[in-house]
């Protein structure tokens, strides 16, 4: 009996700390979208919009555990970051410089408020089935990385709830090759446990991003090996199974 009543408890708890974050984020998305509009500038918004969701982090009780920052080059770069929740937009524009434009799947751009929020910081939406779309967003990026601004790529396009790393799309690797910009793979860790894909509760829980070292593109002859080569820095530092080649078996780390 005492213990099903500490677990109605415990429950209750959660609940009430998964509607808090909604408050949190409620409270904060509107004047931060007022601020956004007023603000000139992709650069300017880009800011507001970092330092907004650094409070936001503040505010729910997470604070982001950011290892390897000083791996993350000075120039233009492509980021390359595992996928596992809907935080994980917030939680790298929390982290990164404001130069990088995201690269996100459009279901997205329609996306309650979320969506408008991402236009206002210049982030490019596609639609994988689209090619035509694929092609015009795949140049405006090209002209975007030639003027000086990084990129940040979803590679596996989306999540579940299944712990792992699944099949990378080959977008960033070839935008790396001809670019021939470093990437830069990124490891988000706790963010599926916090929200998983099948809640909109928030759950207590901790957040770390480790910045690997970068990968000179110009020494790798396709996109598939660029991939192959940034997949198993991932590996090494995601406690989770390569969901592609590995049979579910992690990749551990090796000298």
């Amino acid at each position: 009996m005492m213990l099903s009543f500490i677990k109605f408890i415990r429950q209750l708890m959660l609940v009430f700390y998964g509607v808090y974050v909604w408050i949190i984020f409620a409270s904060l998305a509107i004047p931060v979208f007022i601020i956004l509009i007023l603000t000139p500038g992709r650069l300017g918004r880009r800011l507001v919009a970092r330092w907004s969701a650094k409070l936001l982090f503040l505010f729910i009780g997470t604070p982001i555990h950011l290892k390897g920052a000083q791996l993350l080059p000075t120039s233009n770069s492509i980021i390359v970051a595992n996928h596992a929740s809907y935080l994980d937009g917030i939680i790298l524009t929390a982290t990164l410089p404001p130069n990088f434009t995201f690269l996100i799947k459009q279901e997205m751009a329609v996306f309650p408020f979320i969506g408008l929020l991402l236009k206002c910081i210049g982030s490019e939406f596609v639609d994988r089935k689209k090619n035509l779309q694929r092609s015009n967003v795949a140049r405006r990026l090209f002209r975007a990385a030639e003027q000086g601004d990084s990129l940040a790529f979803f590679p596996e396009g989306t999540f579940t709830c299944q712990p792992g790393l699944r099949r990378f799309h080959m977008g960033a690797f070839k935008a790396a090759g001809r670019s021939k910009l470093q990437i830069v793979p990124i490891v988000i860790s706790g963010s599926r446990d916090k929200l998983p894909a099948n809640s909109w509760l928030c759950k207590p829980g901790k957040i770390s991003v480790k910045i690997c070292h970068p990968i000179d593109s110009k020494l790798h002859n396709s996109a598939q090996d660029l991939a192959q080569k940034t997949r198993i820095a991932m590996l090494r530092s995601l406690n989770e199974p390569d969901l592609e080649t590995n049979n579910g078996k992690r990749i551990l780390n090796k000298p």
